[in-house]
């Protein structure tokens, strides 16, 4: 049988159905009959028989349809898969929350816990201009009887201005509704009640927790504790130096919500509690800073200076019991709006020229080293030339028999240089440093200067002629005053500190560390220093035995210190002015038995600070010791001291 007849014996659909399956062309061309031929050649096709061509076309064509589907499916998963993660992931994050708990910031206090600053809870007024504005424009277009948006946005202006007791005024806050900001701040500090009143009244507006800063004492202290800006951050003064302890850590908790917005149950967690800010404490006394902060005030108005800066020190311990500057800024109110107030801290910031005040580097170095004594006689030329430079006194004389203590009771520059030549270069450099000079203190207040005290191997001749004299180097108030407390403390000085201790929201004290003491001169140096330089207050009717700062005398007490008078330099030529000075004073109270340690600055001023002719700083001197003295019953010296002689005769 031949594959033909195999094939014939296929019949019914089957037949059919292979046949359509394999013939191509099966009709005969139009007049045409099938020939023999013709069948034979179409014979394979129809009776099922695969050449190898065909075979190999049709596997081929089969593994490209694979291939093409393969890759359509790894393109459709490439992309639909990690399409669906990020959406997963963004459907997650619409639902999740995280709440924020604001930390309270620490309050600042002086050494009574009275608070010197303090936080309590305000809000701040949103709105989004362009948002709102959309809204009631869309509203109005919809129903006729709905508010017209310009007269809706100068209703809100002028009653929330009213609530607000214009601060700010309508007109400001009009600018901002019709400003095309996404969103803005109508008002800030806001009392909690007035707030929640415009919201409910004023559904537009919105209301966020902006704690409010309180300083009760306004200006007092200002230079000190420094202020915050509109974020609650610290800006100037211990505010900003301290920052990282008052500010706390902020609190935080997560959850997730459904689509209506209710929260799902459970779904609470990673729950963190706020941290407060800790307490700082000072060392200073608010009515000590108020008396103080009132008689610089003063002194400046009455004498013209410039500026006015007074410090007061423990003479036992450094601290810091006020520390005042004039025309000092109040943290309470907008400080972009006191470009015209004192902003930073003279007294540690604004390093100066002494003049005589640093005469007690030389008293303290002969006393020390035994190169003279109280009593010693020193025949006192009206001027002297010491490397190349002629150096006088403030007054002309001849020569005058003036004592160790005359010569720093008289503010004898001559007699002073004489005493220093004694001392030598490398000593008198020695006890600089001692004294804490061209360094800085690290009292804690940012913004400090350590002054200048040029290095001994670049001094040229005429360095040595000016360093006794208090000209030639700088010191900062705070140094000045805390070269005094090393005398009135028996030669120990304890470098000044003004944080007394941090107090965490917990209750956890932690006290600042006790700075240690350097032992500048000998117990029995200081003593005999502190004696001398009584010399500086004492008054004589003939004026022989008067020194140079008798108005800081004190009645019924000893008082020891000494006054200064420096040119200040002229940075037009970098030579000195001719009538131009800092004026200076520190001393101690009582003298026999010292409390206080009193530093005063004044820059250039006309008067005496009491107005009367003049150019000192005793006046203040002698009105915040006689103050201070009398408010804190110290007893009255036991001994007046004997007369000190200061003019040999």
């Amino acid at each position: 049988m031949s594959r033909r007849d195999k094939s014939d014996k296929t019949t019914g659909p089957a037949k059919a159905a292979r046949g359509r399956s394999r013939v191509v062309n099966t009709q005969p061309e139009a007049g045409q009959g099938r020939s023999a031929k013709s069948r034979r050649t179409r014979e394979p096709i129809e009776s099922g028989s695969w050449t190898a061509s065909f075979v190999f076309r049709h596997r081929a064509g089969n593994i490209v349809i694979f291939l093409a589907l393969g890759i359509a499916a790894v393109q459709l998963f490439n992309l639909q898969v990690p399409q669906a993660a990020g959406l997963r992931a963004e459907a997650a994050s619409q639902l999740k929350v995280t709440d924020v708990e604001k930390a309270v910031r620490g309050s600042i206090v002086d050494r009574n816990f009275d608070k010197l600053a303090f936080t309590i809870e305000a809000r701040a007024l949103t709105f989004q201009p362009v948002k709102i504005r959309k809204q009631l424009t869309e509203a109005k277009e919809k129903s006729p009887t709905a508010p017209d948006p310009d007269k809706r946005l100068t209703q809100i202006a002028t009653e929330v201005a009213a609530k607000l007791n214009n601060k700010p005024d309508a007109a400001t806050l009009l600018k901002k509704l019709r400003s095309n900001e996404t969103f803005v701040y109508l008002a800030r500090a806001v009392d909690p009640a007035i707030a929640d009143a415009i919201t409910k009244k004023f559904p537009e507006i919105g209301a966020e927790r902006q704690d409010l800063r309180q300083y009760p004492g306004g200006a007092l202290a200002a230079n000190i504790v420094g202020g915050i800006d509109w974020d609650g951050h610290g800006l100037l003064g211990l505010e900003d130096s301290m920052d990282g302890k008052l500010s706390g850590t902020d609190g935080s908790i997560t959850y997730d919500r459904g689509s209506d917005g209710v929260v799902i149950p459970g779904s609470y967690r990673n729950k963190h509690d706020a941290v407060n800010g800790s307490t700082i404490e000072l060392t200073i006394d608010d009515d000590i800073q108020y008396y103080v902060q009132q008689q610089v005030q003063q002194a400046k108005d009455m004498s013209g200076a410039k500026d006015v800066s007074a410090v007061v020190l423990d003479a036992k311990t450094g601290e810091v019991l006020a520390m005042s500057n004039d025309n000092t800024f109040d943290p309470s109110q907008d400080i972009g709006r006191q470009q015209d107030k004192q902003m930073g801290n003279l007294a540690v910031t604004s390093p100066y020229e002494p003049g005589s005040v640093n005469k007690i580097v030389t008293a303290s170095s002969v006393i020390e080293y035994g190169l003279s004594n109280p009593d010693e006689v020193l025949q006192v030329p009206g001027s002297i030339n010491m490397g190349g430079v002629t150096v006088g006194d403030a007054w002309s004389h001849g020569v005058m028999p003036y004592t160790t203590t005359g010569v720093f009771g008289k503010s004898s520059n001559v007699g002073t240089l004489m005493l220093a030549q004694r001392i030598g270069p490398e000593r008198y450099y020695d006890m600089l440093g001692k004294f804490g000079l061209g360094q800085r203190t690290n009292v804690g207040l940012p913004g400090e200067s350590a002054g200048l005290v040029p290095p001994i191997d670049q001094w040229s001749g005429s360095t040595f002629s000016n360093l006794p004299i208090g000209q030639g180097l700088s010191m900062t108030l705070l140094q000045m005053t805390g070269m005094y407390q090393a005398i009135a403390n028996d030669g120990v000085r304890i470098p000044p500190r003004i944080i007394k201790a941090t107090i965490a929201s917990d209750g956890t004290r932690t006290e600042e560390p006790q700075p240690a003491g350097i032992r500048v001169v000998a117990p029995e140096t200081a003593r005999t220093v502190r004696n001398m330089f009584r010399a500086i207050v004492q008054r004589d009717p003939m004026g022989y035995q008067q020194g140079t700062g008798a108005p800081a005398a004190v009645d019924g007490y000893q008082i020891a210190g000494k006054t200064g008078t420096a040119q200040q330099i002229n940075p037009a030529c970098g030579c000195y002015y001719s009538d131009v000075y800092w004026i200076t004073f520190a001393g101690m109270a009582p003298a026999d038995n010292p409390r206080y340690v009193i530093g005063i600055m004044m820059n250039n001023p006309q008067r005496n600070p009491d107005g009367t002719p003049g150019h000192s700083a005793a006046p203040l001197f002698h009105n915040i010791a006689a103050w201070l003295l009398q408010r804190q019953n110290i007893p009255l010296s036991a001994d007046p001291g004997a007369p000190l002689i200061l003019q040999a005769t």
